[in-house]
């Protein structure tokens, strides 16, 4: 199982990154997770884009589904006809959201895309088997458990602390998991981790490597999540780049 890291800016697409999005391959099997804000530039740069076999959205901000909406075009209009729709894991509601806006008409995007509403459980998507639960988050929004051949990526998509991102993260091999706040500060109440929080999960769910993602710079310094989560976290730690590629 590969990783591919896309974007992992955090609620906007920063100078270096694109929002977030994650390409996850096994056995040729290609599964996006995530379509954040400019990813579809990097999409093309590290993989082929009419190649994605599935899609997860964690949820639908705009930072995690936007370039759905562009993905419209290069599937439906390609040179050399339209592609098969694609099939997309996500919350109830995505269909309509994109539709809408990708077109003021609101036309339905079933040639592009096929929906299925996500809701806490296990199931298989290629040759990986998913876990998803909802976590803390102002709109419906889940983190991810991704297991093959008994490897383990966990993925926490933007949460505050909770439960069920222990639960999602437990042993994994690889923990993505976002470091959006500064410790200390006066950070909104069930939004998103600090980097503290992002190492106190890591080491509750005792998980090999912690991969922080979802940082925003223009706010918090990458060197005080990173101290903040080391301090937590005994374990490896590591922020991720766009064009990371980790092999489980």
């Amino acid at each position: 199982m590969r990783l591919t890291v896309l974007g992992c800016a955090g609620s906007f697409p920063g100078p270096e990154s694109a929002c977030s999005a994650y390409l996850v391959e096994a056995e040729g099997f290609r599964l996006l997770i995530d379509f954040g804000s400019g990813s579809l530039s990097a999409l093309q740069r590290y993989s082929d884009m009419n190649s994605i076999d599935a899609i997860i959205l964690t949820h639908l901000h705009c930072d995690h589904m936007l370039d759905a909406c562009t993905y419209i075009v290069v599937r439906r209009y390609d040179p050399a006809g339209p592609l098969t729709p694609v099939p997309v894991y996500a919350p109830l509601g995505a269909a309509e959201r994109i539709s809408s806006a990708y077109s003021q008409e609101n036309e339905t995007v079933d040639d592009v895309y096929t929906f299925y509403g996500l809701q806490p459980g296990t199931f298989p998507i290629g040759p990986f088997m998913i876990t998803v639960d909802r976590v803390n988050h102002p709109i419906e929004t889940y983190g991810v458990r991704i297991e093959h051949a008994g490897r383990v990526l966990a993925y926490s998509s933007d949460t505050a602390p909770c439960e069920p991102l222990l639960r999602l993260a437990a042993g994994a091999d690889l923990f993505l998991c976002e470091a959006s706040y500064a410790d200390g500060a006066d950070n909104p109440p069930g939004l998103h981790l600090t980097g503290g929080e992002a190492g106190e999960a890591a080491t509750k769910a005792d998980v090999g490597k912690l991969l922080l993602t979802h940082l925003v710079p223009a706010w918090v310094s990458e060197a005080s999540i990173v101290d903040a989560a080391v301090a937590a976290f005994t374990g490896p730690v590591e922020v991720v780049r766009p064009g990371a590629r980790y092999d489980l």
